[in-house]
């Protein structure tokens, strides 16, 4: 039992320690993003209603069936089957079935099948502006992660410099060659790094935990795969903000979806229109009655074929009378609209409006998406000149860095004095790795508003 209890719980924490140590990749994010968001399932579920709302619509075009069934109880007198008056109570039953269907009603049933149509088209559209919004802000957390993971890697390198200087000043300042305010200028400086490593975990704790959040999963044991995150380019992939614009505007779900949106008005003015054609309906049925006087047997009198003058009574039970009293009926109904209170004529009216405002969201979308564009290629083009001045300041900082370095073993200059030059340095490394992943997003995003998915197939 103990060996028992033994393997079990080294596999239990085998497992764990696995699922702590399991790297995400991009596509892993996205793809997990995309399946499991709460968001996008019940926005998913709305093509599964347009789906039902399109079924509806073609029932239309099938006949309606229903048939009926009663149970009657008449107290006093009735007229019998025979026609004559009879004083007394009975019971009876009356049985039905009639079927009709719509031959023509103003093309309501045709447009309103076309207009179903529409929403199912327009409701995956809704669901592809939700997934392209959850991928867009995956690939952010994603590469805030990255960013923080550089720059904590930063600072852990100025703390092994540091600690490095502490031991090359300790032992000259054990021979009397540096004074020990060096030292412990040296060492204040350790605890300003150390004090830089703790922010630069606590920013990437928050980055993990934001990514967590979009996942919808727990942050603890979150890790992404760590890559090598190069420049693709010193330059923008896009010559214009209009270049993107015009293919963004014909591949971009939310224009298709307002597209869409005037199709589905134009469709509501003819439904509406529909209702000023007359509506003809065909139909038939058959039915069949069951009486029975309470206390008698069900019998009907005939006349006896072996004498004319005789009166005889023959069964006429529940079947009999079922069949003997079904009756058929066909027939067709025209209906001719002339005055509902202008009703038909003020539904129109109001369609006619909605289809002004549809164009109208059409334009207000293009002019969303063209600002979007315009702002993302002007903050990709403000990326890219922050860029390049980082990499230009941090190439000038290193070699003052370096000069700094061996003029403070030369005693040339002081420990404050080198101090400020490997501040410099370090900002520099900063603004570099901040500037480039802020570069890359934008990029990013414009090649996302171009049709180019955030992850590769």
């Amino acid at each position: 039992m103990k060996l028992k209890l033994l393997v079990l719980f080294a596999f239990v924490l085998c497992s764990n320690t696995n699922a702590q140590t399991k790297k995400w990749t991009l596509k892993e994010c996205v793809e997990y993003a995309v399946e499991n968001n709460i968001q996008i399932k019940q926005t998913a579920l709305d093509t599964l209603i347009s789906i039902e709302i399109i079924r509806a619509s073609k029932g239309n075009f099938l006949p309606s069936v229903s048939a009926s069934a009663s149970q009657n109880y008449n107290f006093g007198s009735f007229i019998g089957q025979t026609g004559l008056r009879i004083s007394r109570d009975s019971r009876g039953n009356n049985f039905g079935l009639n079927a009709g269907v719509n031959l023509f009603n103003g093309f309501q049933n045709i447009n309103t099948k076309k207009q179903a149509e529409l929403g199912l088209e327009s409701s995956r559209f809704q669901l592809d502006v939700l997934k392209n919004n959850i991928m867009v802000f995956i690939a952010n957390n994603y590469l805030n992660i990255l960013f923080n993971k550089e720059n904590l890697k930063i600072a852990e390198e100025q703390k092994e410099i540091t600690q490095k200087q502490i031991d090359q000043i300790q032992e000259l300042v054990n021979s009397g060659m540096r004074a020990k305010v060096e030292l412990l200028d040296i060492q204040a400086q350790l605890a300003a790094d150390e004090a830089n490593i703790v922010n630069a975990e606590i920013g990437l704790e928050s980055a993990i935990l934001s990514l967590a959040q979009l996942l919808q999963i727990s942050h603890i044991g979150l890790d992404v795969e760590d890559i090598t995150v190069e420049m693709p380019t010193d330059e923008l992939i896009y010559s214009t903000a209009d270049e993107v614009f015009e293919k963004a505007v014909t591949v971009r779900p939310e224009i298709k979806s307002a597209e869409l949106g005037i199709k589905n008005s134009e469709l509501s003015t003819e439904i509406a229109k529909g209702s000023f054609y007359p509506s003809l309906r065909v139909g038939g049925g058959l039915g069949t009655t069951y009486q029975h006087s309470q206390g008698d047997k069900d019998v009907r009198p005939l006349i006896d074929p072996n004498d004319p003058n005789n009166i005889i009574f023959v069964p006429n039970g529940f079947g009999e009378q079922l069949e003997n009293n079904l009756g058929y009926n066909a027939g067709a109904s025209l209906s001719i609209p002339i005055f509902n209170g202008n009703r038909t004529k003020t539904s129109v009216n109001r369609a006619v409006v909605n289809e002004k405002k549809a164009a109208y969201r059409l334009e207000q979308e293009k002019q969303t998406l063209r600002s979007n564009i315009e702002t993302s290629f002007t903050d990709a083009k403000a990326a890219l000149n922050q860029y390049l001045i980082s990499k230009a300041s941090l190439k000038a900082q290193d070699a003052a860095f370096i000069n700094a370095q061996q003029s403070y073993e030369l005693e040339a200059i002081n420990t404050f004095e080198y101090e400020q030059v490997r501040t410099r340095f370090v900002n520099a490394q900063s603004s570099l790795v901040r500037a480039k992943y802020n570069f890359i997003f934008k990029s990013k995003l414009l090649e996302f508003y171009f049709g180019i998915p955030i992850v590769s197939e």
